[in-house]
């Protein structure tokens, strides 16, 4: 998008032939016979003021077929150089070379597009140096060639956008800038400053985009351009989003929105393009909050585990603690008769034991330390008499313990 604005101040140029009626209005096959009747030989035999109409007409189906026929909006340039050339009528000639430039450059052929701007920069160079016309024979005024040489420089700055070299494109740039200013031109520069910024957001500078979105909006609203107020906030949308703060982002899309709701019939395709890229904005937000919900869940669980383990290590601490210092204080439980007393913390460890639990998983069940395990286990061993813990539980299966 920002490759074409600055392209549409080329046609601004006030290039006017007295008294001519402008045909890019009707029907271009009208104005197509108009001139077809202008053979070599009529042309030869023309006035000057004859001529002068021929090539105005020409080069309205020049622009009337910019976009709809490549090839004759070509043909109908050349057609219009071939009158103004020889007779050095700069303003036309200027014209209609930067009309060719830019089909070179829409077609990505730059070299050939940059011989073309040149030659129109020559011409205006000529128009400045005080040369004449036959519609302008008291010379060009100076709104007429500093709009000449802005339309050019804008053009020439695009061009080198797009050829990478954006030291020079900025350079032609601060040119057109500076000549609008000079005349107030405050719409122009508003689509100059915002063509800038989504340069320098292409080029991932995002501090000098802001700026130049921040004078292009300036611009727009000294000129009361509110639709290219809505582009600039659609690019700070953009902007915003490079920054990851889509909230930002959605605000100034909105407000883009708020204007396509108010005006349908202005820009229906923009409104869709800004409402799909409000949908990837909310994407984006309901993911950032999905991720911080999921951060702030595993915070809180953290929490909750740190001050579970603390807890059980008090108590096995406090456990451990109490059974070391009087293991033997433990209330004795009722045994069958004959059998060893059993406490019952050993009867737990028995029944632990018997289940196949190892010592780890004894002390983690009953909260107490491995080492509180294995002093229980070598106790039982030596009451019950028994070599090793398989014979310990056959010995308390038979006497009811287990």
């Amino acid at each position: 998008m920002r490759k074409c604005l600055l392209l549409c101040l080329a046609a601004l140029a006030v290039l006017p032939a007295a008294g001519y009626i402008d045909h890019r209005g009707h029907n271009l096959d009208s104005l197509e016979r108009a001139v077809a009747r202008w053979t070599p030989e009529a042309v030869d035999r023309a006035s000057v003021q004859e001529l002068s109409d021929l090539n105005r007409a020409y080069r309205d189906l020049m622009l009337g077929y910019n976009v709809l026929n490549w090839e004759k909006s070509l043909f109908y340039a050349r057609k219009a150089l071939d009158i103004s050339r020889p007779r050095g009528w700069n303003a036309a000639d200027a014209d209609a070379c930067r009309h060719i430039g830019q089909h070179f450059y829409a077609h990505e052929q730059y070299d050939s597009a940059l011989v073309y701007y040149q030659a129109s920069l020559e011409a205006v160079d000529r128009m400045a140096a005080g040369a004449t016309s036959f519609s302008s024979p008291e010379g060009y005024t100076e709104e007429q060639i500093d709009d000449a040489y802005s339309a050019l420089y804008g053009a020439i700055g695009n061009l080198y956008n797009v050829m990478g070299d954006i030291p020079q494109a900025m350079a032609y740039y601060e040119k057109a800038g500076a000549i609008f200013d000079k005349h107030g031109w405050n719409e122009s520069n508003s689509i100059l400053y915002y063509n800038i910024g989504e340069t320098w957001m292409d080029e991932g500078e995002l501090r000098k985009a802001r700026e130049a979105y921040g004078q292009a909006l300036d611009y727009a609203d000294a000129s009361g351009d509110s639709l290219m107020m809505v582009n600039v906030y659609k690019g700070l949308g953009r902007l915003c989003m490079e920054q990851n703060k889509p909230r930002k982002a959605l605000s100034y899309l909105r407000k883009a929105d708020a204007y396509y709701a108010a005006h349908p019939d202005d820009s229906p395709g923009f409104r869709t393009e800004n409402l799909d890229f409000m949908k990837e904005v909310l994407s984006r937000q309901k993911l950032q909050l999905g991720r911080l919900v999921g951060v702030l869940t595993g915070l809180a669980l953290a929490a909750v585990g740190v001050a579970l383990a603390r807890r059980r290590r008090r108590v096995v601490q406090a456990g451990t603690a109490a059974e070391t210092a009087a293991p033997e204080a433990q209330p004795a439980q009722e045994a069958p008769e004959g059998a060893p007393g059993v406490s019952p913390r050993e009867r737990e460890i028995l029944e632990l034991l018997a289940k196949g639990y190892t010592t780890n998983q004894v002390g983690e069940c009953l909260q107490i330390s491995p080492e509180t395990v294995k002093w229980y286990r070598k106790k039982l061993l030596a009451k019950f008499d028994a070599a090793n813990v398989a014979e310990l539980i056959s010995t308390a299966k038979e006497q009811g313990l287990v």
